[in-house]
Order: C-alpha cells, then sequence, then structure tokens
C-alpha cells in the first residue's frame, strides 16, 4: 500500500487505555465487516491506547483467545496515540469517556476535536451501555460482553460511515 492510496481511504483510529484489549478488538471486528463486504481498499484502521505502558505488546492474550473464538485474528503491536494521529485520521473512535476525554485534551484544533466519536452512540443491541467496558480485571464473561459489544457497535458504526461518505461497494 503506498501513500498515495492510503490518501484516498477514509481512516479510522480505535483508541482505548492500553491497547491491548478493547481497540485492537475493535480493529478486528470492524477489518472484517469491511473485508466482507469488498471495501478493503476504501478503509485504512489502526488502534492505539491513550496509555503507553504496553507499547510493542500484542494483544491480552485472553482477548485473542476469545476473539479467535470468533474468527478474529488480532496481530496489532500496541502503541500509544499521538498528537499526528489525532491530524492524519478521519474518524478516531474512543471506546469510554475517560479515552474521549484525553483524546479532546490532545485536539489541537476543532476541527481535530470533531473527529473524536464514543463507540457507545453506535451500541444498538444493548443500550445499558454506552461505552464499552474494559475488560481487564474481568473473567471471560468481560471479554465476551467487549466483544457483542463491538460487533453491533462497529455495524452500525461502519453503515454510518457509508452512508455519510456515499461509498458503493
Amino acid at each position: 500500500m503506498n501513500s498515495d492510496n492510503n490518501n484516498m481511504k477514509f481512516k479510522m483510529l480505535f483508541v482505548c487505555l492500553g491497547n491491548i484489549c478493547r481497540s485492537p478488538a475493535a480493529q478486528g471486528v470492524m477489518q472484517r465487516l469491511i473485508d466482507e463486504r469488498g471495501l478493503t481498499d476504501r478503509f485504512l484502521l489502526d488502534s492505539a491506547g491513550t496509555y503507553g505502558g504496553h507499547a510493542g505488546s500484542l494483544p491480552d492474550r485472553r482477548m485473542r483467545v476469545h476473539a479467535l473464538r470468533r474468527g478474529y485474528d488480532l496481530t496489532h503491536r500496541s502503541r500509544r496515540v499521538t498528537g499526528s494521529d489525532l491530524e492524519d485520521f478521519d474518524m478516531i473512535v474512543a471506546m469510554d469517556a475517560g479515552n474521549e476525554r484525553d483524546l479532546r485534551q490532545m485536539a489541537a484544533t476543532p476541527s481535530e476535536a470533531r473527529k473524536i466519536v464514543m463507540i457507545g452512540s453506535y451500541i444498538k443491541q444493548n443500550p445499558h451501555y454506552d461505552y464499552v467496558p474494559d475488560p481487564y480485571y474481568e473473567g471471560s464473561e468481560g471479554f465476551e460482553l467487549v466483544l457483542d459489544l463491538l460487533e453491533d457497535a462497529c455495524l452500525n458504526l461502519l453503515n454510518a460511515a457509508l452512508s455519510t461518505l456515499n461509498f458503493q461497494p
């Protein structure tokens, strides 16, 4: 993929705290939805964390296990979100209010701040959640809940993006 091609793609960044559970899972879920619709050449996805302590690490082993059971192979290496991410990406998707707050504090311009959205805005199947909770200190049910919420939210987010962008498969 060359940089000219990347400039024509809609660039979406998923952000959580450590970039080892929720945001790499969101990236994996969204990538599969995009691939299944034949839109791989129209999108560029990435994920990052507001905390850089896990930089270079694979996603949490428990998240990888639960994701793989659903057919998602999470191979992303954790990284910390940077100021240039807010400039370079077209949409920055925060997993919770703390991540959103941190991203808004990083935004250097109003146009960068407008790119930040909450994933919870796209959760439709489980109205009790307006964010994706961090499963790090939870058991298996926490990781399964995250994947359930992300499958719902990413489908709705993709449909909204396609509608806004007028992309045709």
